[in-house]
């Protein structure tokens, strides 16, 4: 009985309704629009109560624009069939929530965004309903539409082959737009891996998220990316144009480097981002209407900053900025065409339509050439940089061996002073201050000074002792001559001869002559070890390939060295018997320094001077190759640091202690030997350097490395 009674109600309705929609076989795809009457109440209705309302308003526009509506907005039209075909009812706006339309009989179907894309009838973007008109026939219908983002209805009456051609142009549209989304997200990603510059990464996500809103927006991400996920559907167009903003804004901070050209812009766009973050909140907690007005308005702020921004920078003589202004001029162009049209200014049609697809592909491709020029402007910038840099290492060269050269004046002048003895000293002094591989033994010739003036002090300090106590035995000696020449008889001269030693305490003189010359022989020998190990260290000869003993190369660089301990480091030896080996025997023992005096350093930067610090050496010989082992139990070096250890100029040390050459020079030295060198450490523990020499030198493998 209700049944019947909606069915009265309804073509009692329809005998009121105006603006009738005759479709005949020569209409192919009519507009709706002006033949809709509209109804759009303060609360939610149900289909009885809209059939019996008489606020029905006559439609004056093509295409509808409802605006923003809690409850859903009814339409009501008629249509008389007097065409061949059947007839199919298309509204062209994929992002409504609920679309229902009913029939005389009170059927009705309910499409959009709340169903499963997979049951609709027509598997397209737009939804389709057939109106079921046989030709003759006349109806009344009521359309029922209700979204969280503004309710706008491009609706028409098709007949099928129209309706087809007209599908399949969107579809090549849509296609061709796709094609130009992923070339560029491809090409500017591979951009991407190639320079590392993070412009690129926030374009391809601009442009990735963009094109997902854009097909989003025609329905096509719901047909075939998620078509039984309606819930992810009702956010997704939102979610997708909040993130490519968020993306459009990182990247227009980078590209512009607005933080330096314009900061207060900068704080703007950055405010921005959050904004649009609080609307993907907003809408992830079910909020979609006020997210998707916060989104809405937020764009625009976005689309007028962003502007305004790139065109402060480009009047500054910006070349990326003069892209960038055109690219978005020609995507807010896009846009007013795009809402022109919905407000009804401009016709619906394929261009209007489209206008934003049509738009983004060109942002994109002027976005794109701009990227490209950043290349050549980086370009340029790094080719300045390398020729500023290499200006500045020309001119450390020069300061280095300006300084060379006063260092090894005033290494030469002390040890001319010290002792002519030194000489060999100082021509390995000369040759390694010539060589920047070598400046690390200029810091030690202080302290080897030093280790040599201790017993060259010993021995002059004894000299005057002894001196004056050959004197008082010469004097002795006279007087004694005096006495024995004396008349006096034997047993006085003896008796005066003794009186005068007791006097004179000449035993003591005796035995203290003997300690002053021991002394001085001591001191002697000390200085001539020295020396030694220093000539044995220093290999004037080291530009020749020679067989040398690795043992007594270390034993040469600990002389060397031995200043730097300071009695407080211990040292533990553990020598193996080892065959004599092909090398360049100079340049290992400057190795062998560079790696102690490194150890040196991490103990004192550990114990500060305190006893507890231990350097362990050893060697060994596995046939081919002999294996030498220097541990500290020092401050350690991590990971990263370990890894640029070998790196030329790279130092842990503070500035003025170190030039970042040492171990550089190491590798190369062992590479050159056709050698290995490996370093084990670990942070507050200590470093182990292994050293794998070969014991005879292969000339060819060394030319080739």
């Amino acid at each position: 009985m209700v049944k019947w009674l909606y069915i009265l109600i309804f073509i009692f309705t329809s005998l009121q309704s105006k603006g009738e929609l005759i479709v005949k076989n020569d209409n192919g795809r009519i507009s709706l629009g002006k033949n809709l009457e509209t109804l759009q109440p303060g609360k939610e209705i149900n289909f009885a109560e809209a059939v019996k309302s008489t606020h029905f308003i006559a439609g004056n526009k093509d295409v509808p624009n409802m605006g923003f509506s809690t409850n859903s907005v009814w339409f009501r039209f008629t249509v008389t069939n007097k065409s061949d075909n059947k007839l199919l009812l298309e509204v062209a706006y994929p992002i409504l929530d609920e679309v229902e339309l009913y029939t005389s009989n009170g059927k009705s179907l309910l499409l959009g965004e709340v169903v499963d894309f997979n049951k609709r009838p027509y598997q397209y973007p737009n939804y389709i309903f057939n109106l079921d008109l046989s030709k003759g026939q006349t109806q009344t219908y009521y359309l029922r539409a209700k979204s969280t983002e503004q309710i706008i209805l491009p609706i028409t009456i098709n007949q099928p082959e129209s309706l087809w051609q007209n599908l399949s142009l969107e579809n090549l549209i849509i296609g061709i737009y796709l094609g130009v989304v992923l070339i560029m997200v491809l090409y500017n990603l591979f951009i991407f891996f190639s320079v590392r510059d993070s412009s690129y990464l926030y374009y391809v996500i601009y442009v990735l998220f963009v094109g997902f809103t854009q097909i989003g927006i025609k329905g096509y991400t719901f047909q075939y990316l998620w078509p039984a996920n309606s819930v992810f559907e009702l956010k997704s167009v939102v979610l997708f144009a909040c993130v490519s903003s968020i993306a459009a804004l990182m990247f227009t901070k980078k590209f512009l480097g607005t933080k330096n050209a314009a900061p207060k812009s900068d704080i703007a766009l950055t405010l921005l981002i959050g904004v649009f973050s609080v609307a993907i909140l907003l809408v992830y907690i079910g909020k979609g209407m006020a997210g998707f007005q916060l989104m809405q308005a937020s764009t625009t702020l976005l689309t007028i900053g962003v502007l305004s921004v790139s065109f402060m920078i480009m009047i500054k003589g910006s070349a990326p900025a003069k892209y960038f202004f055109i690219a978005w001029s020609i995507l807010l162009t896009g846009a007013i065409v795009f809402l022109l049209k919905d407000y009804g200014v401009l016709p619906y049609n394929t261009f209007t339509s489209y206008s934003m697809q049509f738009a983004s592909a060109i942002e994109m491709g002027l976005l794109s050439f701009g990227l490209a020029d950043r290349i050549n402007i980086l370009k340029r910038e790094k080719d300045a940089s390398q020729a500023e840099a290499l200006s500045i290492a020309k001119e450390n060269e020069r300061i280095i061996r300006e300084q060379n050269v006063i260092l090894e004046l005033k290494v030469s002048e002390r040890t001319y002073e010290l002792n002519e003895s030194l000489e060999d000293l100082k021509q390995t002094q000369s040759q390694l201050v010539e060589s920047e591989k070598m400046a690390s033994l200029g810091q030690l010739t202080a302290g080897i000074a030093h280790e040599i003036n201790n017993p060259i002090n010993f021995v002059t300090s004894n000299i005057n002792p002894l001196k004056r106590d050959v004197e008082m035995i010469l004097e002795a000696v006279t007087t004694i001559e005096n006495i024995s020449m004396s008349d006096a008889s034997p047993a006085d001269k003896k008796k005066q001869i003794e009186d005068y030693k007791e006097e004179l305490d000449f035993d003591y003189l005796v035995e203290e002559v003997k300690h002053l010359i021991k002394g001085i022989y001591e001191g002697a020998s000390r200085t001539a070890e020295i020396v030694k190990g220093l000539k044995i260290f220093s290999r004037l000869d080291e530009d020749d390939l020679k067989r040398a003993d690795i043992n007594e190369g270390l034993e040469s660089t600990m002389v060397v060295a031995n200043n730097l301990l300071n009695d407080k480091i211990k040292v533990i030896k553990e020598y193996s018997d080892l065959p004599l080996v092909e090398s360049y025997a100079g340049k290992l023992n400057q190795v062998f320094l560079n790696i102690i005096s490194n150890a040196i350093y991490a103990i004192n930067k550990k114990f500060d001077d305190k006893e507890g610090g231990e350097i362990k050496i050893s060697t060994d010989c596995d046939g081919e190759s002999v294996i030498i082992k220097i541990a500290d139990n020092g401050i350690g070096m991590n990971e990263q640091t370990i890894k640029k250890i070998f790196e030329p100029f790279f130092t842990t040390k503070e500035v003025g202690e170190g030039t970042g050459l040492g171990m550089s020079i190491a590798y190369n030295t062992i590479k050159k030997h056709n050698g290995q060198i490996t370093v084990k450490s670990e942070l507050n523990k200590g470093t182990e350097f292994i050293l794998k020499i070969p014991i005879v030198f292969d000339t060819k493998l060394a030319q080739l490395s």
